[in-house]
């Protein structure tokens, strides 16, 4: 049999965020009637040595010694093709060896749970492995690989009694709009924190603390950061309790409640309280913010008086605040405590991580007359592209009213609400304010 080439060549594909290639396979020799069959002696994989020859096989559906013909071939091309972790493929048979040219896709992206009811890691990376060959981690922007993954968890979700509908959707690091992940979530029923058994609480604390955690439950439930998301909000509690040695330890524990409205995923907290300190002098680092004479103002207008025990809690909500004020929605402001314990006294030194300004895209008013709608546009002065101010949307209307006073009249029975939507990718931020009237009691 004389030395030959087969091609397969998949349709252009239009990848979600990954730029469309155009893929030119050469004809180095003419091609064998598509009856023909072959049987080749090896079947060799070159271009893309993440993945071994057994992988690859696996994944292309191919096995040694099968005697092959082009259709064949061309489909065992097409599962490859097919997955998404590759830009493109050509194969060759020269009457003994298959031989197939890879081209890796040019981005592939680790996976990133977030409403699910198990981590990511090493475990379910293994299950995936064994599952799909290629799966080393990271999945395509679209193509069968990531489908696969997608449908695996949801079977995972199944054998645990969850029947839920997984999606995948790209993720971006905070601060860039590059792509750097893709997020799987359960859209319904929604994922929370269930249960919670505190471990180590001193009595007189106990009712304060289940409060702090149970108002923390609440947030928005993300799987690689629901641990930390307890543990940060008790150790704010307890600093500001005057416990600032506090050791916090959060981790699920037991099985999932599973109600037709929701995921319940119970979680044990262990708490280590230490010792309580006297607060002493909490200190800025140099920031853009707030300076320390304003900061001392607040915190104690009186040069006499020392600190309160809620001062630390009153430095975080100015500095929290003042940040917002210009933009910085991602800010965090972190107390680093220096401990005097023959004194028995703590003193704070605060910083301030503001993290990339957030601008407004665009504001809408719903619910409201289009001649209600016209007024209020002209009294709205934060423009598209300016940093988003927090404070200027849940004041908009006291501000309004004060400068068309027959507002006053029309808006005395409604009842206001408001949607801040952040996008963490692009940074921009769409502000939708509602009006309702207010019902009679």
């Amino acid at each position: 049999m004389s030395g030959r080439l087969l091609c397969y060549s998949c349709p252009t594909m239009k990848r979600a965020l990954i730029p469309v290639l155009t893929v030119l396979f050469l004809l180095l020799a003419r091609l064998p009637l598509a009856a023909q069959k072959f049987q080749p002696q090896s079947i060799q994989f070159k271009g893309d040595p993440e993945y071994s020859d057994q992988e690859l096989m696996q994944a292309a559906g191919l096995k040694k010694g099968a005697i092959l013909t082009n259709a064949e071939m061309n489909e065992h091309s097409k599962k490859l093709m097919d997955s998404g972790v590759f830009d493109g493929l050509a194969f060759k048979f020269d009457g003994q060896d298959l031989i197939f040219q890879l081209t890796p896709a040019a981005q592939m992206f680790p996976i990133r749970l977030e409403k699910m009811p198990f981590p990511a890691g090493p475990e379910l990376d293994n299950k995936l492995h064994i599952l799909f060959p290629l799966y080393h981690g990271k999945v395509p922007a679209e193509g069968t690989l990531l489908n696969d993954v997608r449908s695996a968890l949801e079977q995972m979700l199944a054998e645990q009694g969850i029947h839920a509908t997984v999606t995948a959707t790209p993720y971006g690091t905070r601060g860039e709009r590059k792509v750097t992940a893709m997020t799987l979530s359960i859209i319904s029923p929604a994922v929370r924190v269930g249960t919670i058994h505190l471990v180590g609480v001193s009595p007189q604390l106990e009712a304060k603390v289940r409060k702090v955690a149970e108002r923390a439950a609440k947030t928005a439930f993300d799987s690689r950061t629901a641990e930390s998301n307890l543990e940060d909000a008790l150790a704010t509690f307890y600093a500001d309790e005057g416990y600032p040695a506090a050791k916090i330890h959060a981790a699920r524990a037991g099985d999932p409640l599973v109600t037709p409205e929701a995921i319940n995923l119970p979680f044990t907290i262990s708490i280590e309280e230490g010792m309580p300190y006297k607060l002493g002098a909490i200190r800025l680092r140099p920031n853009e913010f707030v300076s320390q004479i304003e900061l001392d103002k607040m915190l104690s207008p009186n040069a006499e008086l020392q600190l309160n025990q809620h001062a630390l809690g009153s430095a975080r909500s100015l500095l929290t605040s003042r940040c917002k004020s210009k933009g910085f929605l991602d800010c965090q402001i972190i107390p680093h405590p220096d401990i005097d314990e023959s004194m028995r006294m703590v003193n704070y030194e605060m910083e301030i991580v503001p993290g990339s300004v957030y601008r407004l895209a665009f504001v809408k008013f719903e619910n409201v007359s289009d001649d209600l709608r016209a007024r209020l546009m002209r009294i709205w002065q934060m423009l598209p592209g300016e940093a988003f101010d927090d404070d200027y949307v849940a004041n908009f209307l006291i501000r309004a009213q004060k400068e068309d006073p027959a507002l006053q009249r029309t808006l005395a029975a409604v009842k206001v609400s408001y949607d801040v939507l952040a996008d963490p990718v692009t940074h921009e931020v769409n502000c939708v304010i509602r009006l309702e009237r207010a019902s009679a009691q």
